[in-house]
C-alpha cells in the first residue's frame, strides 16, 4: 500500500510540474508578452547602439582634435600671430553722429514716404 501511494503522489507531483511548466510556456507566448519581450529587447539594443555610436563619435572628435593639431604644427600655424582688427564699415547712414557732415556726398533726402502726399 505504501508503494501504491508514493507512485500515485510521484504521479501527481510529476503531473503538477508539467502543467505548470506548460502554462508559464504558453503564457509566454501569447502576442502581448510577445510584443513586451521584443519591445524589451528593441530598446536594450537602441541603447547598446546609442553607446556605441556616442563612444565613436567621442573618438572620432578626439583624433580629429590631435590630427588638427599635428597639421597645424606642420603648417606652422599654431603660433598665433596678431591679426588685425576688423574693419566695420557703416550700412546705413546715422545722422547723429559725430563725424556726420551737412551737405557731404551722403543723400540728405529723407526716405519718408508720409512726407510725399
Amino acid at each position: 500500500m505504501f508503494r501504491r501511494t508514493f507512485w500515485f503522489t510521484t504521479g501527481v507531483a510529476a503531473g503538477v510540474w508539467a502543467t505548470t511548466k506548460v502554462n508559464r510556456k504558453l503564457k509566454q507566448l501569447t502576442p502581448e508578452s510577445l510584443a513586451v519581450g521584443a519591445a524589451n529587447k528593441a530598446i536594450e539594443a537602441g541603447h547598446r547602439l546609442k553607446d556605441r555610436a556616442v563612444g565613436f563619435a567621442l573618438d572620432v572628435r578626439d583624433n580629429m582634435a590631435v590630427r588638427e593639431a599635428e597639421l597645424g604644427d606642420a603648417l606652422g600655424i599654431n603660433e598665433h600671430p596678431e591679426l588685425p582688427a576688423p574693419r566695420r564699415h557703416a550700412a546705413i547712414e546715422n545722422r547723429n553722429h559725430p563725424k556726420y557732415v551737412e551737405g557731404s556726398t551722403y543723400q540728405t533726402h529723407s526716405y519718408n514716404r508720409n512726407e510725399d502726399h
